[in-house]
């Protein structure tokens, strides 16, 4: 086990499980993850390898005898005809039967139904009458000769989750972890390595977590297919609930006016919208009137009646094109049908998830290290939406005054998330307060500045906070600053003016400006201009190359000195020979240019480092570039710069690291090729002139 996975075990004792272990228990049962785990939990809740290999065996056992698989229900049926009784895994649903004015049970996978329910099940478990349970039930089989008499009776049921934790104990075991273990943590709880995601990254997978946390949460995440932007909702939690978008009607969702039975957001804590996006599909306008007065006020209407409910509202769904295209030719929300490509819909988004940062799934991403069992968060997460963390980031910077109150409202719910996700006990700094208050200002800025497109009745907002200092702040999404020749363009723009400012926007290279624009105009340097400047640069940004960067400044040049102590890793060193290549590339065929590079030694080891990089010298010869390389002398070189002979200077804080680290996989990608196709990590880069 890695040190974390040691520290999880010894902390959190009975409440982990290995993940990697759901897929060697599953084989062809179609169940959540939340029961597979909820079985693991019972059986393999070690660190023991002996035991852990028997629990495996044990819970296959299980699913082999009691999960029911639909194509063998009728081999079930009769078993339990021959026993008597017997002990089925299935999804189970309860209906009124005013007839009789008795319940029945219907067992999805088993496909029986008018199994006979005693009103004290229905009383302990009222979800049952809402939507399928997975559950654990003693099924009985009493032949009646009565033809109107059901001869299946359901006697025990135990739906799958965990009766009760301690929170206080989850709090102070929290306190045993940092900030970075705890996040890593959780990332490994929803499944995910988190050595394959950046820091930015794992914050995304989190906010998926909010809306079980927060009551009355409403976000969206549009994106590419393969994100895993539904698997949060189907497979993490008991209290969650996935219907597909086409699916859902104003009885099921709200309330039945026949009978008076409150519909899901009554019973469950999120209910989430799948394959919500979809330009073709149409929706009820009375259903979508009602969703809308339930998004902001937390209540709906049963005739005169107003009632109200809890459950947060996660939508989710695929783009049909990528980002530059639906700034130029719409907006980000263009995918949603038209009864919710509404302004006053949208309004009421806290927050806005940008699925296109999100890779698609591969098998690499997935941990076999240790996590929460599913469902013992799920009950921690639960317990979480009684207390409300808004305020806490007050103690530390204060939200602009211009934006309006649900915006500042969003921004206070997407905070409280994040903060009881992260920091349950309190005990958050200024410095983390801050990295989750730019995002959670972000993801609403995104909302509000679509909303400026689609409706140009809503003002244009600016989105920033104040520190201790006084310090005004600004916020930008990362597609702001990645393509600001069409973030700022107005749809409700005439044609011709819209085409001659996308015209004059169209020499921009990127976007460098740390001070959001208060224009259309853009003043970001282009491929053919060397200013001096300070420019910051947002994690899981594209679009950004060597070439792009440093390029102009690099330019007549005949000697180069980059100096980055950590041209270590195989990665690393494949940097600096793209470095070089772009040099190569932009130089005159007849000029000659000396490169030089100064690192530190891979302790770990320094032969393969080496080798790398005499492996560029050599790649070199007779191309007009001569690199040579030394280790620093005194070892305590810390700077990262490049210096030329022409008087440039350029001071990166991550050197030539600038991209996040790939994973290893067989295949192609863009981001293997090609720079600007790279998620780079936040950085920054200053361009100083020299005399």
């Amino acid at each position: 086990m890695s040190a974390l996975d040691e520290k999880i075990n010894e902390h959190f004792a009975g409440y982990v499980v290995r993940k990697d272990l759901v897929k060697a228990v599953k084989g062809n049962a179609i169940v959540p993850t939340y029961v597979l785990e909820y079985l693991l939990g019972q059986y393999c809740a070690t660190d023991d390898e002996a035991s852990i290999e028997s629990g495996i065996e044990t819970v296959k056992e299980i699913l082999r005898k009691h999960y029911v698989h639909r194509s063998e229900a009728g081999l079930i049926q009769s078993t339990i005809k021959e026993k008597g009784r017997y002990k089925v895994i299935d999804q189970i649903s309860v209906s009124l039967n005013e007839k009789t004015d008795s319940y029945e049970a219907t067992f999805d996978n088993l496909g029986i139904k008018k199994v006979a329910v005693d009103s004290g099940t229905v009383k302990a478990h009222p979800k049952l009458l809402v939507t399928g349970v997975w559950c654990i039930a003693d099924v009985q089989y009493e032949f009646s000769e009565d033809a109107r008499t059901s001869p299946w009776v359901l006697e025990t049921i135990k739906p799958i989750q965990i009766a009760k934790v301690d929170y206080e104990g989850y709090k102070e075991a929290r306190a045993q972890f940092s900030k970075e273990e705890w996040i890593d943590l959780l990332m490994q709880s929803i499944g995910f390595n988190p050595e394959a995601f950046g820091r930015r990254s794992k914050l995304l997978q989190l906010m998926r977590l909010i809306p079980f946390v927060e009551r009355n949460y409403n976000i969206i995440e549009l994106g590419p297919k393969g994100t895993g932007k539904s698997h949060i909702y189907s497979e993490f939690s008991p209290h969650g609930q996935l219907i597909s978008g086409g699916e859902v009607t104003i009885p099921k969702l709200f309330v039945n006016n026949s009978n008076g039975r409150i519909g899901l957001v009554g019973y469950w804590d999120v209910v989430a919208f799948d394959e919500f996006a979809g330009r073709e599909k149409t929706a009820n306008k009375a259903l979508v009137d009602i969703m809308k007065n339930y998004m902001a006020n937390k209540t709906f209407s049963r005739g005169v009646n107003p009632m109200g409910a809890e459950a947060s509202f996660a939508f989710v769904g695929n783009t049909d094109h990528n980002v530059p295209f639906m700034l130029k030719n719409s907006d980000l929300f263009e995918a949603l049908p038209p009864q919710f490509h509404d302004s006053a819909f949208i309004d009421r988004l806290h927050a806005y998830l940008p699925g296109w940062e999100i890779d698609v799934i591969r098998g690499e991403m997935f941990t076999t290290g240790y996590g929460f069992i599913v469902d013992y968060l799920a009950e921690i997460l639960r317990h979480l939406r009684q207390e409300d963390f808004s305020n806490r980031p007050d103690l530390h910077f204060k939200v602009s005054e211009k934006i309006s109150t649900r915006d500042r409202d969003a921004v206070y719910k997407t905070m409280s998330g994040f903060l009881k996700v992260i920091f349950p006990a309190g005990d958050e700094t200024a410095d983390d307060v801050e990295e989750l208050l730019q995002l959670a200002l972000e993801s609403r800025k995104r909302v509000k500045d679509q909303l400026f497109r689609i409706d140009a009745t809503y003002p244009d907002v600016d989105f920033f906070y104040t520190g201790s200092d006084g310090e005004k702040r600004r916020v930008q999404t990362v597609e702001e600053q990645e393509f600001p020749q069409f973030y700022y363009l107005k749809p409700a723009l005439d044609p011709k003016q819209q085409d001659q400012s996308t015209d004059a926007l169209e020499d921009d290279v990127i976007e460098v400006e740390h001070e959001p624009r208060e224009t259309s105009e853009t003043s970001a340097p282009t491929k053919s201009r060397a200013e001096e400047g300070h420019h910051v640069f947002a994690e899981n940004r594209k679009g950004v190359s060597y070439d792009k960067l440093f390029g102009p400044y690099l330019d007549g040049a005949s000697r180069i000195v980059v100096t980055d102590p950590y041209i270590r890793y195989f990665y690393q060193i494949k940097n600096m020979m793209e470095f070089v290549e772009m040099v190569i590339q932009r130089k005159a065929l007849e000029d000659q240019v000396a490169i030089h590079l100064v690192t530190g030694p891979d302790d770990g080891n320094v032969q393969k480092q080496r080798e790398l990089l005499e492996s560029i010298t050599e790649a070199c010869i007779g191309s007009g570039v001569n690199f040579t390389w030394a280790f620093d002398g005194s070892g305590t070189a810390h700077s990262r710069d490049i210096v030329t002979d022409t008087g440039w200077k350029i001071v990166l804080d991550r050197g030539l690291d600038i991209f996040q680290a790939p994973m290893r996989r067989d295949g192609f990608s863009l981001g293997d090729r090609l720079q600007e196709h790279r998620m780079l990590k936040n950085f920054y880069v200053t361009y100083v002139r020299q005399d």
